[in-house]
């Protein structure tokens, strides 16, 4: 049976420290491969503990790809992510012995332009009617009254110092990242970042991306005239054997939230990825941490960078749980890219607005990002929740399935119904609902099921579900 040691909770709730313990003991040997897990009841009743709390623990475990299960025999322990642990502390021991460890006008307008449906759920966007206008202008204003001669200076390339130095404090505290500010680069948004990467590690280096993935990058790369190869992804993310075949030395990944299936990639993948980048020194791993922020079952994922904080850029933006219009991304590099970095790029200057970078410096540095992140993550999930739960109560609830729909911002809906792919997109289309089809990330692909819709759902109005499903119901059933 179990053992768990409630001493050393702390302050996480039951089910998290639950998750935790198993988690330790699955990764330390303690729990062997295949290895069944006591059934939810039986572990509550040993632990005395409610079953919804195991529950939870054990479906974040699943996620996570540490356990599985199997109908009407119960839970296992992955296999082999014993062993893929040993091989990664060693090499992670190795590589620390080497290196020591150092170091609101336009948001309106931004919102204006949208066409007036009653639901596009082709737009990745955020609420606007959630931003903070009042304290962003306070902030502002105490910003501009600071009389902070840095105001007018020309900045670095790295960025503002005191938005670095707060954004390393958020991610040392909320991600479990060791990050020093000098390792912290700001930049105008994806695309200006990833070119930017581009140009440190060489437009002769050979990339490997998702296939589905962010369409945005493959842009920038044939913009940059860098050669790169589509990867593609199973149920557990980007395969790596596919990686081997294309002699990359760089891959782009997103694993906390694929962009567009939605999965996280669980802890299995997650070290052999690692271990393939330790081989050679000259390889890099882009962690895009798109959406990490918004995972409603758990906390986020455990970054790539964690694990190896020399062979990750990790890279994220503001866009998700800010605005689109701030055009505020960031990089953190491993300390041995930070010469080659400075050596290229020392003469140019960090694209984005000081004004804009002080001001989101104090926003984060007063706790205020965290608590809107946690108003925001409340307020989606209620949407969220709001239109699964009148999907599947309704009269096509037999004829629909949620995909994927416990991160991001967005999930799967596969629709079972015999009209034509187009004929039902511009039937939709003509009553206000916009939609994209999972398809259409696999252009060269012939999925099987065309019916396997894209639902972004961070712009949805709550009073326009009801709506919305009555126009399904009648779409799905003609």
């Amino acid at each position: 049976m179990i053992k768990i040691d409630f001493s050393k909770r702390q302050n996480q709730s039951l089910w998290e420290f639950i998750y935790t313990s198993i988690k330790e003991q699955i990764l330390n040997g303690t729990l062997s491969e295949n290895e069944k897990l006591p059934s939810k009841r039986v572990l509550a009743s040993h632990l005395n503990v409610s079953v919804i709390t195991i529950q939870n623990a054990y479906e974040n475990l699943i996620s996570d790809g540490y356990i599985y299960s199997i109908e009407k025999k119960g839970f296992f322990v992955t296999e082999g992510i014993f062993d893929l642990q040993k091989s990664f502390q060693k090499n992670e021991n190795s590589l620390q012995t080497k290196k020591a460890k150092k170091q609101k006008d336009k948001i309106l307008k931004s919102f204006s332009k949208e066409k007036k449906l009653i639901a596009d759920f082709t737009d990745n966007s955020t609420s606007a009617k959630k931003f903070p206008f009042t304290l962003w202008s306070h902030l502002i204003r105490q910003t501009l009254n600071s009389s902070n001669e840095n105001l007018l200076k020309r900045p670095s390339v790295f960025g503002v110092e005191e938005l670095r130095k707060a954004i390393a404090h958020h991610l040392n505290t909320f991600r479990n990242m060791e990050v020093d500010f000098n390792q912290v680069v700001i930049t105008a948004g994806t695309e200006h970042l990833f070119s930017t990467i581009i140009q440190l590690l060489g437009t002769k280096s050979k990339f490997a991306i998702e296939n589905p993935g962010y369409d945005k990058i493959e842009k920038i790369l044939q913009i940059n005239n860098t050669r790169f190869s589509k990867v593609d992804i199973d149920d557990f993310g980007i395969k790596l054997d596919g990686i081997k075949k294309t002699k990359a030395q760089i891959v782009h990944v997103s694993p906390s939230h694929h962009f567009p299936t939605g999965i996280i990639m669980p802890i299995k993948r997650r070290i052999e990825l690692i271990k393939w980048v330790e081989e050679n020194e000259n390889r890099f791993i882009v962690e895009d941490d798109f959406d990490s922020e918004f995972r409603f079952n758990a906390k986020p994922i455990q970054p790539l960078q964690t694990f190896n904080p020399q062979k990750v850029i990790y890279i994220n933006t503001f866009s998700k749980t800010l605005s689109p219009s701030f055009r505020i991304s960031y990089m953190v590099l491993p300390n041995s890219l930070l010469e080659e970095f400075n050596k290229k790029m020392n003469d140019f200057s960090c694209p984005v607005s000081v004004f804009e970078q002080h001001t989101l410096a104090r926003f984060i540095a007063e706790g205020q990002y965290e608590k809107h992140i946690a108003k925001m993550k409340n307020y989606y999930r209620t949407i969220r929740n709001n239109l699964i739960t009148q999907i599947q109560t309704s009269k096509i609830s037999s004829k629909v399935k949620i995909l994927e729909e416990n991160a991001g911002l967005h999930f799967l809906l596969k629709i079972d119904t015999k009209k034509p792919k187009d004929k039902f997109q511009n039937a939709l289309l003509q009553k206000g609902i916009k939609i994209s089809y999972l398809k259409d990330f696999y252009p060269l692909s012939n999925l099987q099921n065309d019916f396997v819709c894209l639902i972004n759902y961070s712009t949805l109005e709550k009073n326009s579900i009801p709506t919305i499903v009555k126009i399904l119901e009648r779409e799905i059933n003609f």
